[in-house]
């Protein structure tokens, strides 16, 4: 047993020595032992993911994403209800063009007449004819309404009381009508047309703000589904470790240097390890389904194939330049200064509204009569029958009471929004700071976490060689490897972690369009 021992007890010495000259390469195996014995276990590679089929890049992933996720193709939808809402405000300034057909007909039995001084009752008379009018009216941005018209109608009596019998009237005129005070003026009939393109904007908007907020999901997916399989690869390689450790453990009881305890304590640890892959595999496949819902939908019965953390980003940080990117690119910030800008254009129109109403209108128009269609509607023209009238209408609520507290309601209205913008902007400003903290906490994390899985792995061999040399227990064996796992989730986290608040910093600056090389509508 002594025979045993002394081999050992020089890896040992030489392991130490090592850990204290500060040297950074990985400790010697241990010598072999003796050929009844298990040779123990070398320095533990790192543990790679599970290969899940052909490499897929983030960049695939954010392609498909924008082309198939959910949230962008109901924001698509909101930003074509706005564009049809444009269009439905400037439908209100198209030209209106109208028919108008009747005919009537009235018989009265109760007439009466004079014949030589004599007067005679019940004489039966009647009238028919059909009128037909045809008119087109223009609204234009002053508030006025342009209207022109013609009609023609036939009449006819019976009996005859005028000539010529059956008449048939013409008339063509032109009139328009323009307020002076309340309703008038571009700015005021312009509004809902202003609004509405301001409405598309923001829809254009709400849409970046949908496409940065889907990269930064997809980012934060993809990263996860990385860290998942990558913790799935270290606890199987953690499940080999611990059924390596209970083959050498059964066989040194063989040996008679080791205990049912001892053995009985490695069944645990290979049945714990077991759970870990369990669970590491469950981790792996819920965040598989989530990077799948975002890129791929009710296809969760597709591989997302492999993916790889290429080396660790070392960003230079800036968080004033982050800040002024955050501010001038934000989709929400610059969408609730285009909400100011409607809430201003209602106050325009509400000051412009508290005045009375005051309308003027003016119409010219010509007229004739013949014995025929075609003769009255020549004749129209000559000027023979002809009429214009000019009127005035001036309406005064009497205190303009509701009309004035509508303009203050619109005035809190941008107050109320311009508060928010600045709110907004504070939002933005301490978002940033605190991204900009966690990228840099972060960067520190992952040197830090390298650092911690390196003394980890160096433990976890010492304590090897020392239960090997019998200076310990198999317990303390287990504890150490448990360190290491732990240690390197840990690394895997941090690095992980750091790719996240990258991201974060990346939605909040916009960047994230340029870096994909993504183009939209402002």
């Amino acid at each position: 047993m002594q025979s045993r021992r002394t081999p050992l007890a020089l890896a040992l010495a030489a392991i130490v020595s090592s850990s204290l000259s500060g040297q950074t390469a990985e400790p010697s195996a241990a010598p072999s032992t003796p050929s009844a014995q298990p040779a123990p276990l070398a320095t533990a590679p790192t543990p790679e993911a599970p290969n899940e089929g052909p490499v897929i890049t983030l960049e695939e992933c954010v392609a498909r994403a924008l082309d198939k996720n959910f949230d962008l193709r109901i924001q698509h939808l909101s930003t074509d209800t706005a564009k049809d809402t444009l269009t439905i405000a400037k439908a209100a300034y198209d030209p209106t063009l109208s028919l108008t057909t009747s005919r009537y007909y009235t018989k009265d039995t109760r007439g009466s007449t004079v014949v030589n001084d004599i007067p005679i009752t019940g004489i039966a008379s009647s009238n028919d004819g059909d009128t037909t009018k045809i008119g087109i009216s223009q609204p234009i941005t002053t508030g006025a309404t342009i209207t022109a018209s013609g009609t023609i109608d036939r009449s006819k009596s019976s009996p005859s009381r005028s000539y010529p019998n059956p008449a048939y009237d013409s008339d063509v005129s032109l009139s328009v009508r323009q307020p002076l005070l309340k309703g008038a003026g571009t700015t005021v009939n312009r509004a809902a047309i202003e609004r509405a393109r301001l409405g598309v904007s923001i829809a254009n908007l709400d849409f970046r703000s949908s496409v940065l907020n889907v990269i930064n999901n997809v980012e934060t997916a993809y990263y996860n589904v990385a860290f998942a399989r990558e913790q799935l690869g270290v606890r199987r390689f953690s499940l080999d470790v611990a059924q390596k450790l209970l083959d050498e453990n059964r066989a040194r009881r063989e040996e008679g240097v080791a205990t049912d305890l001892d053995v009985l304590q490695a069944e645990v640890g290979v049945a714990n390890s077991r759970r870990d892959v369990l669970l590491a595999e469950q981790t792996v496949r819920d965040r598989e389904d989530t990077l799948l819902a975002l890129i791929s939908p009710f296809s969760f019965n597709l591989s997302v194939g492999t993916i790889r953390l290429e080396g660790d980003p070392s960003p230079v940080l800036n968080g004033d330049h982050s800040y002024k990117l955050a501010r001038d690119n934000s989709p929400d910030f610059v969408a609730q200064q285009r909400v100011i800008e409607q809430m201003k254009i209602d106050a325009s129109v509400a000051k412009r509204n508290r005045l009375p109403t005051l309308d003027v209108g003016g119409t010219v128009g010509y007229s004739a009569r013949d014995d025929s269609y075609s003769s009255s509607a020549r004749t129209v023209w000559d000027g023979n029958g002809h009429n214009w009238q000019i009127d005035a209408t001036l309406s005064i609520p009497i205190g303009l009471r509701a009309d004035r507290a509508r303009y203050r309601q619109a005035l809190s209205s941008v107050n109320r929004e311009e508060l928010r913008l600045q709110q907004m902007d504070q939002t933005i400003l301490v978002d940033v700071r605190a991204a900009v903290r966690s990228v840099q906490t972060n960067l520190e994390s992952v040197r830090i976490s390298r650092l911690a899985t390196e003394l980890s792995q160096r433990q976890f061999e010492l304590e090897k060689a020392r239960y090997e040399a019998g200076l310990s227990t198999f317990r303390r064996v287990q504890e150490s490897q448990a360190d290491l796992d732990n240690a390197r989730v840990s690394e895997l986290q941090a690095r992980v972690n750091l790719r996240v608040a990258l991201s974060t910093l990346a939605r909040l600056e916009g960047s994230s369009l340029q870096h994909y090389k993504i183009s939209l509508a402002d």
